[in-house]
């Protein structure tokens, strides 16, 4: 079982705190982390671009001229993909890129994403963060009193003056636990769990 210092939001340890081991000091393995991070990109995807085919297209049906006799190529109607504006030829329409892998699978790589945290000395525990105002200011010398910049701050409850001071700062996102997910962790360099949420973390993860 690992053990990590407790700091106040000045820097200075108040205390230490105990990560168990099967949520945080799991082996890691790359490949499960890459799928669990495309499953929830190919999520957000809004798959919503879209075209008009022929049979969406304003206009007329009537063929344009006769068949033969003119000399010219074949025409259909007004709507032909070859015409402009006429419509498009296999052109993208709305769809969904979302897809699942197990329950089991998804929880396995939140452990990893966690573990390879503490394991690169990433991860910082804080006892409280509470903010007097809603000021990014106050929250940009927080961090840097920690020496933090590119940060996830998982918090077990809400906190309303943290989350609309945070979320002015491009590198700074604030999640509660039951948001918390491997991307996040991922994209972010520095990961500060506030001691409560770390119980939360474990039942959720147990």
């Amino acid at each position: 079982m690992a053990v990590v210092d407790v700091l106040n939001q000045k820097g200075e340890k108040v205390s230490q705190a105990e990560l168990a081991d099967d949520f945080f000091n799991v082996p890691v393995k790359p490949a499960v982390l890459h799928e669990v991070v495309k499953m929830q990109l190919a999520g957000r995807r809004a798959g919503s671009a879209s075209v008009k085919n022929r049979g969406d297209v304003t206009g007329s049906t009537r063929k344009l001229f006769r068949q033969k006799g003119t000399g010219r190529a074949r025409r259909g109607d007004i709507k032909s993909p070859l015409m402009r504006k006429g419509g498009v030829v296999f052109g993208p329409k709305p769809k969904s890129w979302a897809f699942r892998i197990p329950k089991k699978v998804r929880k396995l790589a939140l452990k990893m994403a966690l573990s390879s945290k503490l394991q690169d000395n990433r991860l910082v525990v804080l006892d409280q963060i509470k903010l007097e105002r809603i000021k990014t200011k106050d929250v940009v010398a927080m961090l840097t009193g920690l020496a933090l910049s590119s940060t996830l701050i998982v918090i077990d409850q809400s906190d309303e003056v943290l989350e609309r001071s945070s979320r002015n700062l491009p590198k700074v996102k604030v999640l509660r636990t039951e948001g918390l997910n491997v991307y996040d962790i991922l994209k972010h360099e520095r990961l500060v769990l506030v001691e409560p949420s770390i119980k939360q973390i474990e039942r959720r993860l147990s």
